[in-house]
């Protein structure tokens, strides 16, 4: 007989648990991705939305942060739907308020939005619950670059649309943490997500590149192209995501392969024999779907268990009875200002480059995915090192400890040259999003699967809300606050970024040690 291929071999060496563990990674790790592409543009296009009140040259107009007039006539022509100085309503003086306001319709909906969606996320499909955010949301994205092409000035439009935007994209966080956390167990979950929580930086890169590319020359193409990738995504979603491993006759630990068949409305389970030292452990959430629907274990070392197609009928958890698990009122608080230093990033990082380097909208915006490259590497390296010391508390700890002082030397030697800051962004971007991906994914996982919660495994969308909800408060608080700030300087605004470092440290020494 002849010997297989390499490939061949590869591919039959994994078992087919493991390949549909891997499909529902990349596939949820994509369906991310593109809700943060599509939040990219709007601070890629704020160069653009408004620059002509800046110098300009013959070939030219370039960005060097005053907002100062003047009555020259451009070298080139104007579109008919520009102004002299951008795009009205943010041609005026007061345009970074304006900017600031349109993040906080954004985000201040997300925050508010979040709380509803766990609860809700909780008691519907969430295939079709997240189907339904994605195509909406690309809706509205896309909707945001028409009023390029049909001439909206109204700053209302603008708003409503970011609000509407902003409360669809709710649906996605609860959903995909708690399909990846049905199909992986807690051994390695640091190092699995903080991988998988690199989509956050790779839909942040991909969002900047493609909405600087037409940045430039159509600034609405900006919006659409994202939002059509959003929605194409929610259709991928629609025909492919499996929620559950009980969906397909999976095991969910990677410890332990059932067989599974099906026949008529009940799934069938064979569980392997239960080993006698493993008989005093408590159970992991995960082996719920093995054992039967009260969690007690059967008398029998070797039975079938019969369950209903609905899940195991543990009733979901309340919002009080969430907000009463240990760590997350903690780690909720400590969230709020770590995101409040990595939204003010995301949303203000390229103006803040176009400022200081003098760089074009373009250039800024490539420029800034730099930041995004170190937020992957950081919620890696978050991941293992949580993994190693089995503490993911002390872990968020340290990067913030050091995150300070680094916003503090960014502040300080950005303005020498590029090279300088090219290495702060990336350094920046490490620190800052370490413990940002760690709390929202392997803190709110362990949580919400809480030893207090008995084996409910139907809290973890309502605990992965809550603590990326008040997080969402300070992802609010923080673009406002540097759209208000900056006119000032844009020390103040670092200085205001190393305050809430500090605020995000000490709700972190409130909060009872998370073990892996």
């Amino acid at each position: 007989m002849a010997r297989l291929p390499p490939g061949i071999r590869f591919i039959v060496s994994f078992s087919r648990d493991q390949w549909y563990r891997a499909f529902v990674f990349i596939l949820t790790f994509l369906l991310y991705a593109s809700f943060h592409l599509s939040r990219k543009p709007i601070s890629i296009v704020k160069g653009e939305l408004h620059k002509y009140c800046t110098a300009s040259n013959e070939a030219e107009v370039r960005f060097n942060g005053q907002s100062q007039k003047t009555s020259d006539t451009p070298a080139h022509q104007l579109p008919d739907n520009e102004t002299n100085c951008g795009w009205a309503p943010f041609d005026q003086d007061n345009y970074q308020q304006l900017l600031g306001a349109l993040d906080y319709a954004f985000l201040c909906a997300y925050a508010v939005g979040m709380y509803l969606s766990g609860i809700i996320g909780e008691r519907l499909p969430v295939r079709y619950y997240l189907t339904c955010g994605m195509l909406a949301s690309g809706a509205f994205t896309a909707l945001f670059g028409f009023g390029y092409f049909y001439s909206i000035h109204s700053f209302g439009f603008y708003v409503v649309t970011q609000i509407v935007n902003g409360l669809v994209q709710t649906t996605g966080w609860p959903s995909v943490v708690t399909c990846l956390s049905n199909w992986f167990g807690k051994g390695r979950r640091g190092l699995i997500m903080g991988v998988w929580n690199s989509h956050t930086s790779v839909g942040n890169i991909l969002g900047s590149l493609i909405a600087g590319y037409w940045v430039s020359t159509c600034w609405g193409l900006s919006f659409i192209v994202p939002g059509a990738v959003v929605a194409a995504m929610g259709l991928v979603c629609f025909l492919f995501l499996i929620e559950h491993p009980r969906d397909i006759a999976c095991s969910s630990s990677l410890a332990m392969h059932p067989k599974g068949y099906e026949n008529g409305t009940h799934r069938f389970r064979l569980q392997k024999q239960i080993l006698t030292e493993e008989k005093n452990k408590p159970l992991d959430p995960e082996t719920q779907c093995l054992l039967l629907s009260d969690g007690k274990r059967s008398g029998h070392q070797n039975h079938v268990v019969v369950l209903p197609d609905g899940g195991s009928g543990v009733a979901a958890i309340s919002f009080m009875g969430a907000l009463k698990i240990p760590g997350v009122v903690e780690f909720s608080l400590c969230l709020l200002f770590a995101k409040l230093v990595s939204y003010t990033f995301l949303f203000w990082l390229p103006l803040y480059i176009t400022n200081v380097d003098h760089l074009d909208v373009k250039k800024a915006g490539e420029l800034s995915t730099l930041f995004d490259v170190g937020g992957i590497f950081g919620g890696i390296l978050a991941g293992v090192i949580s993994d190693r010391l089995e503490k993911r508390a002390s872990t968020c700890g340290l990067m913030l400890l050091l995150a300070a002082p680094t916003l503090y030397v960014f502040s300080a030697v950005s303005r020498i040259g590029l090279e300088a800051t090219i290495v702060m962004l990336l350094l920046s971007g490490a620190l800052v999003s370490g413990p940002y991906a760690l709390i929202t994914t392997a803190v709110s996982a362990d949580l919400g699967t809480h030893k207090s919660l008995k084996g409910n495994s139907h809290a973890l969308a309502t605990v992965t809300a809550i603590i990326d909800g008040t997080g969402s408060v300070g992802a609010a608080l923080g673009p406002l606050l540097a759209g208000l700030i900056s006119p000032s300087g844009w020390h103040n605004v670092f200085s205001m970024l190393m305050l809430a470092d500090a605020c995000a440290l000490l709700g972190h020494q409130l909060s009872p040690p998370v073990r892996a």
